[in-house]
């Protein structure tokens, strides 16, 4: 008896040890009792009683990624083009995800492909090309609309590849050389237009730097024959005051000294003598010489006498 009660007791603790269930963190387990929901467990330890209770489904609430296939969709202008996309989701209601769909995940999925072909179908391929966060928005509004009875948030929706045909890849790959070249060709045209025009300005200020040194040239030459014009009369003026100077010391002097008729004659002769000497053809003899001549003759005779 006493060996039956201690296996019952090892049994009933090794029953208890194995029915302490211990939630990690970021999860949640989902319990039900007698084949009915019971409750969710959060992080922490719990017990579950052993028989009635059982743990459902063991829930992760990280953000998960969903990464679907190539779905193939068919534009408004006609162009079959495969798109795959990338959902982020997150589990807000653990018993609403357990309980409300079979396979969420599929489900999305699903949901995913005919969203996109409904929005794909109102766009023509030139603007599904351009047009992927306006897309996004619109799905992840559509989706997380629809998933919110399942307890199940998107977060986000990315369209991960566009892969038109191969002949709609060749047609848009020339486009874009054809595109490239002629940016090329107008970027072109336009260093050439720039270049023309720095060196016609660099001519232009260059014509008129050579045309304002010119100018400063001449004005300084101006200044600089004014210049010499002003010491030239400065000097002639000066010359001609000193020449009265002396003249007029000379006939002061002259006055001083009393001189007579006889020695202002001979003087007359000598500044005839020297006016005598020039380069002149004719010579004008004033009559006070001519009267000196006699006055020399006479005085000549004395002489001889």
């Amino acid at each position: 008896m006493e060996l039956i009660l201690i296996i019952l007791i090892l049994l009933i603790v090794i029953i208890a040890v194995l029915n302490i269930k211990i939630v990690p963190q970021a999860y949640v387990y989902v319990v039900e009792r007698l084949g009915a929901y019971h409750k969710s467990w959060h992080t922490g330890p719990h017990f579950l009683i052993p028989i009635i209770d059982r743990v459902s489904k063991k829930v992760n609430l990280k953000e998960l990624v969903a990464d679907f296939p190539p779905q193939p969709v068919i534009t408004k202008d006609n162009v079959t083009m495969q798109i795959d996309t990338v959902i982020y989701l997150q589990i807000t209601d653990p018993k609403l995800y357990v309980y409300g769909v079979e396979n969420p995940i599929r489900a999305i999925e699903n949901l995913t492909a005919t969203t996109l072909r409904n929005i794909i179908g109102e766009l023509e391929l030139d603007q599904t090309l351009t047009s992927r966060d306006i897309i996004n928005s619109k799905m992840r509004v559509i989706l997380d609309e629809a998933t919110d009875p399942w307890g199940i948030k998107i977060n986000r929706v990315e369209l991960k590849n566009i892969m038109p045909p191969k002949e709609i890849q060749d047609s848009m790959e020339k486009q874009m050389k054809a595109e490239r070249e002629r940016r090329e060709k107008i970027l072109q045209a336009e260093g050439e237009k720039r270049s023309a025009i720095l060196v016609a300005e660099g001519e232009k200020e260059a014509a008129i730097l050579r045309a304002q040194a010119d100018k400063e040239a001449a004005i300084l030459k101006a200044e600089a024959d004014k210049e010499a014009q002003i010491r030239r009369a400065e000097g002639e003026a000066e010359a001609i005051l000193n020449i009265h100077r002396a003249t007029a010391e000379g006939l002061k002097m002259l006055n001083e000294a009393a001189p007579d008729k006889n020695v202002i004659a001979i003087k007359s002769l000598e500044a005839f003598e020297k006016a005598a000497d020039g380069q002149a053809t004719k010579i004008i003899i004033p009559s006070e010489i001519q009267s000196l001549g006699s006055l020399a003759a006479s005085l000549k005779e004395i002489a001889d006498n």
